[in-house]
């Protein structure tokens, strides 16, 4: 128990700048946090809300809480059935989503967990929403035609979802055609306008994909840290070093990394593999020297960080030893992520962008940042 205390203390002294960076980004006017741009979606999201008939709030399964989107708050009595779908479940823990789940069924919240790139979760997923829609006609409340929006801070996933949700969706060719897709960008804020996709016919369902938004003024600094690891907030505002210094911290300080034990013993043969596909193929060992996302780099990245954890002697308790521990694993990574040593200058920088992507991909485990059970109140 003690030493889970000092963990999240640890944790929470390096979130706690990242978090104090963000804030002090939002007060700054010059980096015009909240916009007209934003007001004006505010505005019109405001307007819309009352006259759709389900609102769906897309969540980071990752942080389930600190992804609230805020701006329903002000809508009380809610006057739209809302259900709370958790997107990104991929990347989170399977065990902290379960209980995530039955956190929000005690509170009787309407809730599903969704991979918007996986076609038979959001297979699933739209089954689910017709399911919804035709309890609400047997009810007598809705007309033929059905309109949900999708809401959410930004970089959620949003316009993935709506997209998978509108390519899934029994639909006629035509009717494809004749719509639009959504924009997504892996950047948060890129979308400016609410868009309609139809994702059902018999009866007509449309979504409503929307800009994502933040309040105004942030003041948490713990739920900004989370909200600039997982990406909801430009990378610029804080650094891709210190956020890839932050998941190192949490990595090194879970049991994540022991997973990767048996790749110590497989080393040899991983690079035995790349010898030979470069010799076999040229085309390979300019594509492999290059991309960090092939597996046999992915499996040495994640060896080398199992190397470093496990063979650091200090105390991982304290922050100055735990730095320590995450300058040697950058050193380390440079010649797995094909960091050139004559680029030193940019040598952290390169591998911070590379593991950052790892991690946001899943490709370095499955982490939960915070614990629903944990929380006192919803």
């Amino acid at each position: 128990m003690l030493k889970k205390m000092a963990t999240a203390r640890r944790s929470w002294n390096i979130a706690r700048e990242i978090g104090d960076a963000v804030i002090s980004a939002s007060r700054n006017p010059n980096r015009r946090w909240y916009g007209p741009h934003m007001a004006a979606a505010v505005r019109a999201i405001s307007e819309r809300v009352p006259l759709v008939d389900f609102v769906l709030e897309i969540r980071d399964a990752r942080i389930p809480l600190s992804s609230e989107y805020e701006l329903l708050r002000k809508f009380s009595p809610f006057p739209s059935k809302r259900i709370i779908v958790l997107n990104k479940m991929e990347l989170a823990d399977p065990l902290e989503l379960k209980t995530c789940m039955d956190y929000f069924k005690e509170r009787n919240y309407l809730s599903f967990a969704v991979n918007s790139h996986n076609n038979e979760r959001v297979k699933q997923f739209l089954n689910f929403l017709q399911s919804q829609v035709r309890e609400s006609h047997k009810a007598g409340h809705f007309s033929y035609t059905t309109t949900m929006m999708l809401l959410g801070i930004p970089n959620v996933g949003k316009s993935a979802l709506a997209n998978s949700l509108h390519q899934i969706g029994r639909i006629s060719a035509a009717e494809k055609g004749r719509l639009k897709h959504t924009t997504v960008s892996s950047q948060p804020g890129d979308t400016k306008d609410i868009m309609s996709l139809k994702i059902g016919s018999h009866p007509n369902v449309y979504v409503l994909d929307t800009p994502g938004i933040f309040p105004p003024n942030l003041l948490d600094a713990e739920i900004c840290s989370k909200l600039a690891l997982t990406g909801a907030i430009p990378d610029d505002i804080v650094g891709v070093i210190e956020l890839a210094r932050f998941f190192l911290t949490i990595l090194s300080s879970s049991h994540e990394y022991k997973k990767w034990e048996t790749l110590r013993k497989t080393q040899d043969l991983t690079r035995s593999l790349s010898n030979e596909s470069s010799k076999s193929d040229g085309r390979r060992k300019t594509r492999y020297a290059t991309d960090h996302t092939q597996d046999f780099i992915v499996y040495d990245v994640r060896r080398v960080l199992y190397e470093t954890i496990s063979a650091f002697d200090g105390n991982l308790e304290d922050e100055i030893s735990m730095g320590n521990l995450i300058e040697t694993q950058f050193a380390a990574l440079r010649p797995v992520l094909r960091v050139s040593e004559e680029a030193s200058e940019f040598a952290d920088l390169r591998v911070a962008s590379k593991i950052l992507n790892l991690y946001r991909t899943g490709r370095l485990g499955r982490y939960t940042l915070e614990h629903v059970s944990t929380v006192a109140k919803f």
